[in-house]
């Protein structure tokens, strides 16, 4: 019985390692940008997995706006969140013509 609950124990530890390895050092979810448009609301872009999410953010609500699957939306680390929000204004005005 001890041996069996050794191995469980080892089990545990093992699969835990291994979920940690398979986690970017972010975690699953990360936060790319955020930009306030007014008090207390702004626009917020989430990394999950291979898509990034846009966001509406107030005080009270949460809604999402649009959805990037990997390779729609190119990001880098030097470009300002700012100018990736102009870009996508810029797509949805495009999409809406």
């Amino acid at each position: 019985m001890a041996a069996a609950l050794l191995f469980v124990i080892i089990l545990i530890f093992a699969a835990g390692f291994i979920l940690k390895k398979k986690q970017n050092r972010f975690g699953f979810m990360s936060i790319v940008g955020y930009q306030p448009v007014g008090p207390k609301k702004g626009v917020a872009a989430l990394k999950v997995g291979k898509e990034v999410l846009i966001l509406g953010v107030t005080s009270n609500d949460m809604r999402l706006l649009k959805i990037f699957r990997e390779g729609e939306l190119e990001l880098t680390e030097s470009e300002a969140f700012h100018t990736k929000l102009e870009r996508f204004k810029f797509r949805i005005k495009a999409e809406d013509k």
